[in-house]
C-alpha cells in the first residue's frame, strides 16, 4: 500500500514541488538524486583516492598514523559546486551530506580505499554548536558512506570538549592553535589493533582532522585514514 502511494503522489506532489539540482537549480530527471547528470559530469573531482602519497595524504605525513587519505571534489572559490556544502551545512538540508556520503563511497568503492577499515569516525561537533545547526554535518556524511560500505559508525568514542569559534578567518597557525586538544576519547583500549576512517566535510590546513586524530595516539598499534568531502583549492 506504502509503494501504491508514493507511486500516485510524488509525482503529484514533485508537479508543485519540483525537485532540483544543488548545483545549477534545474528540475531533476526521474532517477537523479541531488545533482543533475551535467552537474555531476562536471564536478571537480580529485581522484586522490587513485593516487598513492597523493597531495592529501603529504598533508599528513609525520602528524598521525595515517594508511591513506583523500578528497572527493576541490572545493573552489565562485565555483557552482560549493552550494553543496553550504545547503547541507548552513541550509539545513542534512540529507544531502548523506546523499554525498553514498555518491563519494560508491565511486571510491572501486579501490581499496576502505579495505579493512573497522569503524568511521566522523568529526564531532560541540554539543553548543550542534544544538545551534540541529545535526552534525560529518556524522551525516559518514552515514551515507556506511550505507554504501557497511562499516560501522561510532558517534561516542570521540568528544569535542572544547567549543572554539570558526576556523574560516583565521591563519593557518591560529587555525592549528584554535583545536589544539578540544577532542577526548572515551575507552581507548576499545581501539587497540584497529583501522579507524576519520570522515569530516572541508579539509583546508588539517588541522581539526589532526586534532581529532591525535586522541588516538596512545592507543597500541592504530591506524587511521581520512576522508573528506571537499578540499579546499586556492
Amino acid at each position: 500500500m506504502e509503494n501504491i502511494l508514493k507511486f500516485w503522489l510524488l509525482p503529484f506532489v514533485h508537479l508543485f514541488f519540483p525537485r532540483c539540482c544543488v548545483v545549477c537549480g534545474a528540475p531533476l530527471a526521474e532517477g537523479e538524486e541531488a545533482i543533475c547528470t551535467r552537474c555531476n559530469m562536471d564536478m571537480p573531482r580529485t581522484n586522490y583516492h587513485k593516487e598513492k602519497d597523493n597531495l592529501i595524504e603529504r598533508m599528513f605525513w609525520g602528524k598521525i598514523p595515517l594508511e591513506r587519505a583523500t578528497s572527493y571534489f576541490f572545493y573552489r572559490k565562485g565555483s557552482d559546486f560549493r552550494r553543496i556544502l553550504h545547503q547541507f551545512k548552513y541550509g539545513g538540508r542534512k540529507e544531502l551530506g548523506a546523499t554525498m556520503g553514498r555518491f563519494m563511497a560508491a565511486e571510491l568503492s572501486s579501490t581499496d580505499f576502505f579495505k579493512d577499515i573497522d569503524v568511521i569516525i566522523p568529526v564531532p561537533l560541540h554539543p553548543r554548536k550542534r544544538r545551534a545547526r540541529g545535526y552534525n554535518q560529518s556524522e551525516w556524511i559518514a552515514r551515507g558512506v556506511s550505507q554504501v560500505v557497511g562499516i560501522p559508525v561510532d558517534v561516542s568514542s570521540v568528544v569535542r570538549e572544547k567549543h572554539t569559534d570558526t576556523q574560516t578567518r583565521k591563519s593557518v597557525y591560529e587555525r592549528w592553535e584554535n583545536v589544539d586538544g578540544i577532542f577526548r576519547l572515551h575507552h581507548p583500549e576499545c581501539f587497540k589493533g584497529k583501522h579507524v576512517l576519520i570522515i569530516d566535510d572541508v579539509l583546508t590546513t588539517g588541522s581539526t582532522t589532526t586534532a581529532c586524530a591525535d586522541v588516538f595516539c596512545e592507543v597500541a598499534g592504530i591506524r587511521i585514514s581520512v576522508l573528506t568531502l571537499a578540499v579546499a583549492d586556492s
